[in-house]
């Protein structure tokens, strides 16, 4: 079990104590809660009640052998959880869609019916899909988990299509009566990237013709700007310019290749 931590039961005392001593001038928000309702003394704790079925022999050899993590808090397990795993793993655009978590009264799932998918009061979603898929497994007998999740998926495709020609035939009629809408998120995720393939079509123009003109003067002999800077301050290059007269190049000192004659 290892050593025993004996702090949180005298965290009241030690509030106190820093009161006392102005270490701290106002009280924490829990200090009357913890001196009503003080920590626990009990330093045993009794072993929970397991999560699992108790007829099977795994599960009896499992409760027979005591927990290594006996203080840790264990995993609350669902059956929806796994059902739901599996539907937003093979739709994970689900989940982008907007949800609504408000209830009118806390116990709307109690007035929901799945023996249907669709529900008068309810926006249908992948929650839906479980809870119907729950639904005919506790219902239906001698149905798989595969053959509910089949039958709960197509019900909502159903559904869902249903939804997409409403929305087209809405917009239409809209059209017709003179509605105007403006650009769908597709045509301005075109016009993006439009705008940016133009962008990089004007930076590879011009990097190709930096290219082009540094390999031109690799050939030619021609200097490139960072040397016509140090040599146009050379001494000795200007004295040279004198000598040669007002015809001299700076190509032609630097050591291009000699004309034909």
């Amino acid at each position: 079990m290892g050593r025993y931590d004996f702090r949180p039961l005298r965290v009241h005392q030690t509030a106190t104590q820093l009161l006392q001593t102005n270490r701290i001038r106002t009280p924490p928000p829990w200090y009357g809660v913890v001196a009503t309702i003080p920590p626990t003394q009990a330093v045993v704790r009794t072993l929970p009640v397991e999560q699992h079925d108790r007829g099977s022999s795994a599960s009896k050899a499992k409760a027979m052998k005591k927990p290594s993590k006996m203080f840790q808090p264990q995993k609350i397990l669902h059956k929806e959880d796994a059902l739901r795993r599996q539907f937003f793993g093979d739709h994970p655009w689900e989940l982008a869609r907007p949800r609504v978590v408000l209830e009118n009264d806390g116990r709307d799932g109690q007035k929901w019916d799945w023996s249907r998918i669709s529900q008068p009061d309810r926006i249908l979603d992948g929650e839906s899909v479980v809870q119907r898929q729950l639904w005919l497994l506790e219902n239906v007998p001698d149905i798989s988990p595969a053959e509910a999740y089949d039958r709960a998926r197509h019900e909502f495709y159903a559904l869902r299509y249903q939804e997409d020609v409403e929305r087209r035939v809405a917009k239409e009629e809209a059209l017709a009566t003179g509605a105007y809408f403006g650009k769908s998120w597709l045509e301005v995720g075109m016009g993006l990237e439009d705008e940016m393939w133009e962008t990089w079509k004007v930076w590879g123009l011009r990097e190709s013709a930096a290219a082009r003109q540094k390999r031109a003067s690799a050939y030619t002999g021609l200097p490139d700007e960072g040397t016509k800077a140090e040599l146009e301050g050379d001494p000795t290059v200007d004295s040279i310019v004198e000598e040669l007269g007002q015809d001299a190049n700076l190509v032609d000192i630097v050591g291009a290749p000699p004309a034909a004659p």
